[in-house]
């Protein structure tokens, strides 16, 4: 058996826990430089509010319903993710995280019936204690049917936070109520050809033949058609590493006319994509570095800057690859007056450290760099994010998103913790 814990409007959620009286008021989350909601309170989309509606279309409507509006709060939401997932692994031998507020648990021998569902309460309530997280838990045999399970829980109050699918008659229930543009693992793209072939719930979907399934869908979808049925086919393992890390940022207002600026944006660019290398224990053979104007605007002049870097030897190192972006960005940068609306930097041809060709010919001294790259890392994790960093990235906020309506980072920084009167 599986389950699926998902945290419920995560995202506001997180809000909630430091704002006691956000409890019954709407709330939406804003994504980057505030641009489109990403996230709504169940209050919220009563109100009518669809996902991905630009802020600046409703702002009129949720000022007048008095809905709380928020900007992004990655740091905050990342550290309360982190607090769900580590409380959830003491309570199974096995977690695999999904996504930011989801994970799969391993519900072996841990009983079945009355006594899944008991644990599963167990869970929900000593999760919503410890964090403040409301969270709802589908337990079924397969982690497709797990995943159905979980939206049952959140949609329907008598569950209680938890839904078992553990009889073939749950199960079957459950198919004929699901709609089938719901189902995990089957993508949009396919739901208009199960549509035109009369498929519209899961039930639906699970009366076809398995050939039918595999020659319409491929392998993928037979695989989606036995979780279905109850045959568990589908691990969440993850790659060894990514193929490729990209950091990128649309800028606020007109955008950015100075070289000095965008020099500043590309070298933080830059340098979170070192440390994201780093982190995966991976280094990088090429580096893509672009910018480029508003593609809607017809009114300014339009360009688009695109360099391309290749290392002799696969490297991390934040002293070769934030030189190297710069040094890119300068050789294509074009005066003229341009207003640059988005920029970034990508990684590719990504290998891991452990498979790295040196070169007879290379002038680097890499222990050195790993040495001082060691040391960063240390100081850095003990002071902030930054602490320590190359001169170029600077510290101007012109080109960073638009945070105006950012709570506190409640949980991460000392002087933005929680402050209680008496």
């Amino acid at each position: 058996m599986y389950a699926l814990a998902d945290c419920n409007n995560f995202f506001c959620s997180c809000e909630r826990v430091f704002q006691p009286s956000l409890a019954n008021r709407p709330i939406v989350v804003l994504s980057n430089n505030d641009g489109c909601i990403v996230a709504r309170s169940n209050e919220a989309k009563a109100l009518g509010l669809d996902m991905c509606t630009p802020y600046y279309q409703v702002a009129d409507m949720l000022r007048a319903h008095d809905v709380a509006v928020f900007s992004s709060n990655y740091q905050l939401y990342g550290d309360m993710s982190q607090r769900v997932m580590s409380m959830l692994a003491t309570f199974v031998p096995r977690i695999e995280i999904y996504s930011i507020d989801e994970a799969f648990l391993d519900f072996s021998g841990m009983g079945d019936g009355d006594d899944l569902r008991h644990y599963g309460e167990h869970i929900v309530n000593s999760v919503r204690q410890g964090t403040g997280i409301p969270i709802s838990l589908g337990i079924a045999p397969t982690r497709t049917l797990a995943k159905m399970a979980s939206r049952f829980a959140k949609k329907y109050k008598g569950y209680r936070g938890v839904c078992v699918i553990d009889t073939d008659h749950k199960r079957e229930t459950a198919l004929r109520m699901f709609d089938i543009g719901d189902v995990w693992g089957i993508g949009h793209r396919y739901v208009k050809k199960l549509h035109y072939h009369g498929i519209n719930t899961a039930w639906d979907f699970t009366q076809r033949s398995p050939h039918w399934v595999r020659k319409l869908m491929t392998i993928t979808g037979l695989r989606t058609w036995k979780e279905l049925h109850g045959e568990s086919c589908i691990s969440i393992d993850p790659l060894p590493h990514k193929q490729s890390i990209r950091t990128s940022r649309s800028f606020p207002g007109t955008g950015i006319r100075s070289l000095g600026l965008m020099e500043e944006a590309i070298a933080n660019f830059a340098a979170s994509c070192a440390w994201k290398l780093r982190e995966q224990h991976t280094s990088c053979t090429e580096m893509h570095v672009f910018a480029y104007t508003s593609r809607f605007r017809t009114d300014v002049p339009a360009n688009t800057i695109h360099a391309l870097v290749r290392f002799a030897v696969p490297t991390h190192s934040l002293q070769e690859i934030v030189p190297a972006a710069v040094d890119a960005l300068r050789t294509h940068w074009v005066e003229g007056g341009f207003l640059y609306k988005k920029g970034g930097v990508l990684v590719d041809n990504i290998v891991s450290d452990q498979e790295i060709q040196g070169s007879l010919f290379d002038n680097v001294d890499r222990p050195r760099h790993e040495r001082l790259m060691a040391a960063v890392s240390r100081i850095n994790s003990r002071l902030g994010r930054n602490a320590v960093r190359c001169a170029v990235q600077g510290y101007s906020h012109e080109w960073h998103i638009t945070t105006d309506h950012l709570s506190r980072h409640y949980t991460t920084d000392l002087n933005q913790i929680i402050t209680l009167k008496l």
